[in-house]
Protein backbone atom coordinates (compact mmCIF):
# COMPACT_ATOMS: atom_id res chain seq x y z
CA UNK A 1 0.00 0.00 0.00
CA UNK A 2 2.82 2.36 0.83
CA UNK A 3 4.38 1.88 -2.63
CA UNK A 4 1.11 3.01 -4.19
CA UNK A 5 1.29 6.26 -2.25
CA UNK A 6 4.81 6.90 -3.49
CA UNK A 7 3.71 6.33 -7.09
CA UNK A 8 0.76 8.68 -6.65
CA UNK A 9 2.97 11.41 -5.22
CA UNK A 10 5.38 11.03 -8.16
CA UNK A 11 2.42 11.30 -10.56
CA UNK A 12 1.36 14.52 -8.86
CA UNK A 13 4.88 15.92 -9.14
CA UNK A 14 5.01 15.10 -12.85
CA UNK A 15 1.56 16.62 -13.39
CA UNK A 16 2.62 19.81 -11.64
CA UNK A 17 5.77 19.95 -13.80
CA UNK A 18 3.65 19.74 -16.95
CA UNK A 19 1.32 22.46 -15.67
CA UNK A 20 4.29 24.71 -14.81
CA UNK A 21 5.77 24.05 -18.27
CA UNK A 22 2.52 25.24 -19.83
CA UNK A 23 2.40 28.31 -17.62
CA UNK A 24 6.01 29.09 -18.53
CA UNK A 25 5.22 28.84 -22.24
CA UNK A 26 2.16 31.09 -21.92
CA UNK A 27 4.22 33.53 -19.86
CA UNK A 28 6.92 33.62 -22.52
CA UNK A 29 4.39 34.36 -25.27
CA UNK A 30 2.66 36.97 -23.11
CA UNK A 31 5.95 38.66 -22.34
CA UNK A 32 6.94 38.76 -26.01
CA UNK A 33 3.59 40.38 -26.75
CA UNK A 34 4.30 42.87 -23.94
CA UNK A 35 1.25 41.78 -22.00
CA UNK A 36 3.11 40.67 -18.87
CA UNK A 37 5.84 42.35 -16.83
CA UNK A 38 9.51 41.48 -16.84
CA UNK A 39 9.09 39.51 -13.61
CA UNK A 40 7.09 36.93 -15.54
CA UNK A 41 9.90 36.69 -18.08
CA UNK A 42 12.36 36.06 -15.25
CA UNK A 43 10.15 33.23 -13.94
CA UNK A 44 10.08 31.69 -17.41
CA UNK A 45 13.85 31.88 -17.78
CA UNK A 46 14.47 30.30 -14.36
CA UNK A 47 11.89 27.54 -14.84
CA UNK A 48 13.07 26.68 -18.35
CA UNK A 49 16.67 26.60 -17.14
CA UNK A 50 15.73 24.18 -14.36
CA UNK A 51 13.92 21.91 -16.82
CA UNK A 52 16.88 21.93 -19.23
CA UNK A 53 19.22 20.98 -16.39
CA UNK A 54 16.85 18.13 -15.48
CA UNK A 55 16.85 16.88 -19.07
CA UNK A 56 20.65 16.99 -19.31
CA UNK A 57 21.24 15.36 -15.91
CA UNK A 58 18.36 12.90 -16.21
CA UNK A 59 17.36 13.57 -12.59
CA UNK A 60 14.85 15.82 -10.86
CA UNK A 61 16.19 19.31 -10.12
CA UNK A 62 15.41 18.94 -6.39
CA UNK A 63 17.64 15.86 -6.25
CA UNK A 64 20.47 17.73 -7.95
CA UNK A 65 20.18 20.62 -5.48
CA UNK A 66 20.01 18.23 -2.53
CA UNK A 67 23.14 16.44 -3.72
CA UNK A 68 25.07 19.73 -3.98
CA UNK A 69 23.85 20.81 -0.54
CA UNK A 70 25.00 17.49 0.99
CA UNK A 71 28.45 17.91 -0.59
CA UNK A 72 28.78 21.42 0.88
CA UNK A 73 27.75 20.20 4.36
CA UNK A 74 30.49 17.56 4.39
Amino acid sequence: MQDGNVDMKQENVETMKHVADGVAAVTAVGTMMQLLPAVAALFTIVWTGMRIIEMIAGKPFAELIRRKKDAVDE
